[in-house]
């Protein structure tokens, strides 16, 4: 080693050239084609524009052209305009603090063009001529267009053919400047765009309400199965949609997080959304949201990354946890609850999230839970609720679920209602009124089995720092941790429900996610695996005979539970057929 070290020629330190400089920095700022339409774009809305148009060439390799109507360039700023780090959007430490536009490191327009042939012209609000600046030989001369900014991109990467050869086909980086647009188009639903490609029209949306804006960058079915959600907390304003947990996806292809406008990819939230659908999502499912997060730009740092695409709050728990507690608050509800609000003390109805309440005569028909959690024994009675014969006909058919009919392979309950026939499974059912019981009970402490023998492993010093500052969490979950080093930590108890648990292994995920997250939020996420383990064994099993009354009861606590869509495990709980459905199946009215 030494000897090649020898061997080696020293080469004198000295600065780069500014053109290198130039071309290293386009390698953080400009990966393909999409992101020279991300940079573009977000120049064009800090300039006040109404309507952007981008037009494309072979998927922006050949060329990428956007024209905005905005506040425009004056003649003598445009070679400023390509100098690295020249900007009108800050002059301060203050203002970079505080920044609000989209962009603001003045380095975009000089990566771009360091990596292709661009031109930029522009003409200013009050001008009376426009100017075209082109990047190569610094050459200025009149052009003509309105007021606003055309930057022209040809050749992407023709200097650096190694990066060039990275990019895919024409297809693939058309799909992904695409997926840039409707980026922009959803945290701006105020202002018009039009994407072309080699002369043709692929994307065109006009100014649109922000829900109107959602449906028509995410279609008609995400509309249908999202559910609206809204709230404030403190300096935190958080609006948007969530996916229903029967329409997750296999990927995680439909996620959109937007903080003050700009879309973001952010672990902390996207941890704490994917944690709100822990009791409802079925396996490695992926929910599919659309969150705008405003909030004090003192709070959040976008300085992190050259593409922008990264932020860091200031008080990520805090965070954390007002998502986390409104994803939820808006899952809450089921699709079978009554449309009625509920009142308050002061009879006026409330508008929040989750805050429903049954009818008077679905109160009456309660069903007992009888469970006995020591022994984790099924129910051993359903006691009879009542007849609900006598109820007329006009109020059953206003209820959600409906009337029961029948029960159907000793597993599933068949009810009718306005719309149809409605199919539910009793155990799935069943398993989540008492599981949502045991919750709202507050749940058990789980108990811990003391080892032998401690179990050892070798640890970073992150788990070591973790497992000493939430020692009391730990033993909430029936772990005792403690260090034996400042690199290895020692296990000398279990949680009692988990006889055949990698010791290792679980302690190691359990830090992760209290380092992830608050450390309660943990232990209450264990106590809820531990409570669906009670109330999959209390709950109703198949094979067991119902009368036409406990059928209904069933479905009128079904219409009082929260999250009853889904049993614990994510599965669906029941499934309407309508009368259309049901008429086009037999053909009638053919």
């Amino acid at each position: 080693m030494q000897a090649a070290i020898d061997r080696a020629e020293r080469r004198p330190i000295r600065e780069l050239p500014g053109e290198l400089i130039s071309q290293i920095a386009a390698g953080e700022v400009v990966e393909r084609p999409a992101s020279v339409v991300r940079e573009l774009v977000d120049n064009a809305l800090d300039a006040g524009a109404t309507r952007v148009v981008v037009r494309l060439r072979a998927g922006g390799v050949r060329a990428v052209v956007v024209e905005d109507d905005g506040a425009g360039i004056p003649a003598d700023e445009l070679p400023l305009a390509l100098r690295r780090h020249a900007t009108s959007k800050i002059g301060t430490l203050d203002e970079l603090e505080q920044v609000s536009t989209m962009g603001f490191r003045g380095e975009a327009l000089a990566a771009i063009a360091s990596v292709s042939e661009l031109s930029l012209a522009s003409r200013a609000q009050g001008a009376t001529q426009a100017f075209r600046l082109q990047a190569s030989s610094g050459e200025i001369a009149p052009a003509a267009r309105a007021r606003g900014t055309t930057v022209e991109v040809q050749e992407l990467f023709f200097n650096t053919p190694a990066r060039r050869k990275f990019l895919k086909s024409d297809a693939t980086e058309l799909a992904h400047c695409v997926e840039a647009i409707r980026r922009h188009a959803l945290a701006r639903p105020d202002v018009a765009f039009a994407l072309w490609h080699d002369g043709r029209l692929v994307h065109q949306l006009a100014p649109a309400p922000p829900e109107g804006r959602l449906r028509d960058v995410l279609g008609d079915e995400f509309m249908r199965g999202s559910r609206v959600l809204a709230t404030q907390a403190g300096p935190l304003t958080l609006h948007g949609r969530v996916g229903l947990p029967d329409t997750a996806r296999a990927r995680a292809d439909l996620q959109y997080l937007f903080v003050n406008g700009r879309h973001v990819r952010d672990r902390l939230v996207a941890h704490a959304v994917r944690a709100a659908y822990d009791d409802v999502l079925h396996g490695q499912r992926q929910p599919a949201y659309a969150l705008f997060l405003r909030i004090a730009p003192g709070l959040v740092d976008v300085n992190v990354h050259p593409t922008k695409i990264e932020v860091r709050f200031r008080d990520g728990r805090a965070l954390h946890q007002a998502v986390l507690h409104a994803v939820e608050a808006a899952l809450a509800l089921p699709r079978s609850a009554p449309s009625w609000p509920a009142a308050d003390a002061s009879g006026q109805s409330s508008s929040r999230p989750g805050a429903w309440s049954p009818p008077a005569q679905s109160q009456a028909l309660e069903l007992p839970l009888t469970t006995r959690l020591q022994a984790f024994e099924p129910l051993p009675s359903w006691p009879t609720p009542g007849s609900v014969e006598a109820e007329p006909r006009r109020d059953a058919a206003a209820w959600p679920l409906g009337r029961a009919l029948a029960q159907l392979a000793g597993a599933y309950v068949l009810a009718e209602n306005a719309q149809g026939l409605i199919i539910v499974d009793m155990h799935a059912a069943h398993e989540r009124i008492v599981y949502e019981r045991l919750k709202a009970r507050g749940g058990a402490a789980l108990q811990s089995q003391p080892l032998l023998v401690p179990v050892t492993f070798a640890a970073s010093p992150a788990e070591v720092a973790t497992a000493q500052a939430s020692a009391a969490a730990l033993l909430e979950l029936g772990l005792d941790v403690a260090p034996l080093s400042a690199s290895t930590l020692a296990v000398r108890s279990r949680p009692a429900a988990l006889p055949d648990a990698d010791l290792v292994e679980l302690t190691r995920a359990v830090l992760a996610e209290i380092e992830q997250t608050d450390s309660s939020r943990v232990v209450q996420r264990a106590r809820d695996e531990l409570l669906a383990t009670m109330a999959c064994h209390g709950a109703v099993r198949a094979n067991r005979r119902l009368t036409i009354e406990e059928m209904n009861a069933l479905l009128r606590q079904m219409e009082a539970t929260e999250r009853a869509d889904q049993c614990n495990h994510g599965r669906p709980t029941w499934r309407p057929i309508t009368l259309k459905e049901l008429d086009a199946w037999f053909m009638r009215g053919r």
